[in-house]
């Protein structure tokens, strides 16, 4: 999954010569966190509402800041900014972005094509939406979590199982990560099997793995074992 296919795009960004008060009210108008600071289309920083409230420890993001006060007045973005910022490629990964995120402690980051011209902004929130894409949160049905002898086919036999009882697979998320030595985990999205049909599959995966939990997402049931 590459970054290209992620971010959001086009990029709200800010001149270098514009004041804070623009920066504040970009910033709530677009409800984002991070603007990419520009000269003349190159990237020379970036500013945060963190870098705000770290120059204006009041709330400057109150809905009558910048008609009801003055103090931002006059400011520029470049007393402010970060300059000389991390960036991220369009073709990167959503995993070395992460990395970067983790790496640098920040939030967002802007994203650039091959000739470095902005072209977008990737975020956390960007990154904990596709999280949901990707476990399929939202759209109800059942979520198993099994775990199993990591080997050959060890997946197939599962979701045959489940496709065996009329379980539809909406997504897949499988790591060796908090298993046991040799073996897999497996997290499944499964629509479309009723209740009865439910309850011979858990005793068929439990003959073959170990089940951890089963979530109900339309009767908001969950059962831990």
């Amino acid at each position: 999954m590459l970054v290209k296919n992620w971010m959001s795009q086009p990029a709200i960004t800010i001149d270098i010569n514009a004041f804070v008060e623009d920066a504040v009210c970009l910033l709530r108008k677009h409800e984002i966190h991070m603007l990419p600071v520009m000269e003349k289309d190159q990237l020379v920083g970036v500013v945060t509402d963190r870098d705000i409230k770290r120059a204006y420890p009041w709330n400057v993001f109150s809905e009558n800041c910048i008609e009801d006060s003055g103090f931002l007045s006059g400011i520029k973005v470049n007393k402010i900014m970060t300059s000389d910022p991390v960036i991220i490629p369009h073709n990167y990964t959503l995993e070395e972005i992460v990395e970067k995120f983790l790496l640098y402690n920040i939030s967002g980051l802007p994203v650039v094509n091959q000739q470095r011209k902005v072209i977008g902004v990737i975020t956390k929130s960007d990154l904990f939406h596709l999280i949901l894409i990707l476990t399929g949160y939202g759209k109800r049905g059942h979520q198993l979590g099994i775990e199993l002898e990591d080997r050959p086919g060890c997946l197939k036999e599962i979701t045959d199982i489940i496709r065996d009882y009329g379980g539809r697979i909406s997504s897949i998320l499988s790591t060796p990560d908090r298993a046991d030595r040799g073996n897999r985990r497996l997290y499944i999205r499964v629509f479309d099997i009723d209740q009865p049909s439910l309850q011979h599959l858990k005793e068929v995966i439990r003959k073959k793995a170990t089940l951890l939990y089963i979530v109900d997402h339309n009767g908001k049931k969950r059962e831990i074992f």
